[in-house]
């Protein structure tokens, strides 16, 4: 189970943090990601981690303002997303995805567990 937290309203130029807690699957063994999904359009992979944190993925449009982070012990995994823009405006899913690169679980948006989504509106 993938459980994020954190989402919000924000306007353009602020920041955002998402949290997202897992349990039930094994997160030493599984990359984990944000994919967002915005109204109309199809699901991205925005920023992925690989099980020991030593690769990451971003999707062009935010690197630099994007960083994901996770902590194996907690089973936690954060993004901390700054100098929003209003095409940031999404509903951000954690996922999860065993045996995969992070580029291209990123790339392909797949993954194996999904949580619920935590919506993110940036707009004046």
């Amino acid at each position: 189970q993938l459980v994020e937290s954190g989402g919000g309203w924000v306007q353009p130029g602020g920041s955002l943090n998402l949290s997202c807690a897992a349990s039930g699957i094994d997160v030493d063994e599984s990359a984990i990601g944000w994919f967002r999904q915005a109204p109309g359009k199809r699901r991205v992979g925005v920023a992925c981690i690989s099980s020991l944190a030593l690769t990451e993925y971003y999707r062009g449009s935010v690197k630099g303002r994007f960083t994901i982070s996770r902590d194996n012990a907690k089973k936690m995994v954060y993004l901390k997303m700054n100098s929003l823009k209003p095409e940031d405006t999404a509903l951000y899913y954690c996922v999860s995805q065993r045996g995969m690169s992070v580029r291209q679980m990123c790339a392909e948006s797949s993954a194996e567990y999904w949580g619920q989504g935590a919506p993110v509106l940036v707009s004046i």
